[in-house]
């Protein structure tokens, strides 16, 4: 590890801080209907929208019909998507002329997309028409990152109010996230994106003869403006199959800070927008601070298992950091951070192969993903998923003073801490279990490229990162039918089973009086608090997976050391 190293992180970070409040603030506004400086601009296509839709703004959902809403948009997302991958070869804008996709591709891949989780089992540059990737990938790049800020809100609203049956209109919520939030920046980001080189055109592929006579096919296409929405909305679906590791997606080290900036971007301010609703800008504080620490391990134990090296190279007499697998124009820093931030979020892209990280290193993206999309997570859904924790820490801190636990002037009783340990029980279920069956089966067994401990990490990353909505993987692990189907099933789950008691959860504390504040309230501002709630987390959340972890990672880390190999 190296000074500079950390002060590309300090930068980083830095950015994401510096812009938390006002971004935090002007979603505020936005999604309180406030006048913000692109009212007047974007105003008249809202109400335009709505007439059209024949919405009326001002009716709220209930919590149920909130969800119907939100159901009944993904599953018309998911169809659309189908059908468009499976007839792509006959529609125009596919100048490489690629076929249709298989039909349990088609549906893995509509299913990765509307989860937001953005999981491929294909290569982007080989397989997928230049419509499909601007209608199909980057509509629901769109759409899959407005959900998830718009059920945030909803969240937000539903613990804050009072004697309420209502969280608010999934229809208004979703498009002020994509007209006043998600498009706006994305415009200004595929702008600076293609200013350092990110390619956006129409045209074929050029095949180049280089000086040492060898032939290479350089891609181009839409891809500025997929990059963007890509990392903004944390999907992280590549356009091409290398993703943010390829020079067209990711040419510059500017390019590279940029985007990860872009990941944490708004998980972070919404964070600062909780704040607002609670009317107490020290609980979106807490909540900031608790990801941050994390955040903070997770990179330097990434950063030092990379810096640290190969056991089984250095035995060879060739000492040095672990580059198997990164760019040289990131190197160990950046590539370390870019993974830390990417599987923080439920982003998922990459610039750099997991795959090729020391076990130590390759652990920490799995726990990051194993925690459920906390640590920030993806938009929207890293704060519900961090306030699933709250309501259990509370209820703990509860148990331990002998009171009813309260949360903003709420009581948690025994209905929340239900509907959270619910939630809460969604990823190890969906990660561990398919993990069990896909290491017995001869079909999960079938397209695994390498034995061991290893092989076993590559078909537990593919569960927990699928199930955690987050979409990277260890790239040792092929496609077949068996794989598209469970992981397909999997991000289902992980998405959906989440949401539905997350918002039965909010409507629950909706419906509540506040309770008035008294000595014996538990403050949930205080660092005894942020330490309480990461105790909880490390203990409901990592020791969960330490079993399997321990068969995975940890056990190939003790057989590199003593020089093992497979």
């Amino acid at each position: 590890m190296t000074i500079i190293g950390w002060l590309q992180a300090v930068l980083t970070f830095g950015l994401v801080l510096a812009c938390v409040r006002p971004l935090g603030v002007y979603m505020f506004r936005v999604f309180n209907g406030q006048r913000v400086f692109l009212t007047p601009l974007v105003a008249p296509v809202e109400g335009a929208l709505y007439k059209i839709c024949r919405i009326t703004p001002e009716r709220e959902m209930g919590w149920r019909t909130y969800v119907l809403a939100m159901f009944g948009f993904s599953l018309v997302g998911f169809v659309y998507l189908y059908l468009l991958l499976r007839n792509q070869a006959w529609l125009p804008l596919n100048p490489q002329h690629f076929g249709n996709f298989a039909p349990d591709l088609a549906w893995n891949t509509a299913i990765s997309f509307l989860t937001n989780t953005n999981w491929q089992f294909y290569s982007g540059e080989s397989s997928m028409s230049y419509l499909s990737q601007m209608i199909g990938l980057a509509w629901h790049n769109f759409v899959s990152a407005a959900v998830g800020i718009a059920l945030s809100v909803a969240f937000m609203r539903g613990i804050v109010r009072t004697d309420r049956k209502t969280l608010g209109n999934f229809w208004v919520d979703m498009t002020r996230s994509i007209f006043y939030v998600l498009l706006p920046i994305s415009i200004v980001g595929a702008l600076l994106l293609l200013w350092q080189g990110v390619p956006q055109n129409f045209s074929s592929y050029v095949d180049v003869k280089g000086i040492e006579g060898v032939t290479q096919t350089l891609t181009g296409g839409p891809m500025a403006s997929q990059e963007i929405i890509k990392e903004l909305g944390t999907n992280g679906g590549g356009f091409v199959g290398a993703n943010s590791i390829a020079p067209n997606e990711n040419p510059t080290p500017l390019s590279n800070l940029f985007e990860m900036v872009c990941i944490f971007l708004i998980a972070g301010a919404l964070t600062y927008t909780f704040g607002r609703f609670a009317k107490d800008q020290r609980q979106g504080w807490a909540l900031f601070i608790a990801m941050s620490l994390v955040f903070v391990a997770g990179f330097a134990a990434i950063y030092g298992a990379e810096s640290g090296g190969n056991p089984l190279v250095q035995h060879l007499g060739v000492s040095g950091p672990n580059m198997e697998g990164k760019d040289t124009r990131f190197g160990i820093a950046a590539t370390s951070l870019f993974a830390t931030m990417t599987t923080d979020t439920s982003c998922g892209a990459v610039n750099g192969q997991h795959d090729s990280f020391t076990p130590l290193g390759g652990l920490i993206p799995l726990l990051n993903i194993q925690l459920g999309e906390i640590i920030f997570g993806g938009v929207g859904s890293g704060f519900y998923g961090m306030i699933l924790f709250v309501v259990l820490t509370v209820f703990i801190a509860g148990l331990m003073v002998g009171r009813t636990p309260e949360y903003l002037g709420k009581k948690i009783e025994r209905r929340e801490v239900q509907l959270a340990i619910l939630a809460i029980l969604v990823v190890p279920l969906f990660s561990l279990v398919p993990t069990a069956i896909a290491a017995v089966s001869k079909d999960g067994l079938a397209t695994l490229s390498n034995n061991g401990s290893h092989g076993f990490s590559e078909i537990l990353y593919a569960f927990s990162s699928s199930t955690g909505n987050n979409g990277s993987a260890f790239g040792g692990l092929g496609p077949n039918t068996f794989y598209n189907i469970a992981t397909g099933t999997a991000m289902f789950f992980g998405r959906f089973a989440i949401i539905v008691p997350m918002i039965a959860l909010a409507g629950a504390l909706a419906g509540k009086r506040a309770v008035p504040v008294t000595a014996g309230t538990f403050t949930t501002t205080s660092p005894v608090f942020v330490v309480l709630l990461l105790s909880v987390i490390v203990i409901v959340g990592l020791l969960t997976f330490l079993p399997a972890d321990a068969l995975g990672p940890i056990v190939e880390h003790l057989q590199m050391v003593k020089g093992q190999e497979f």
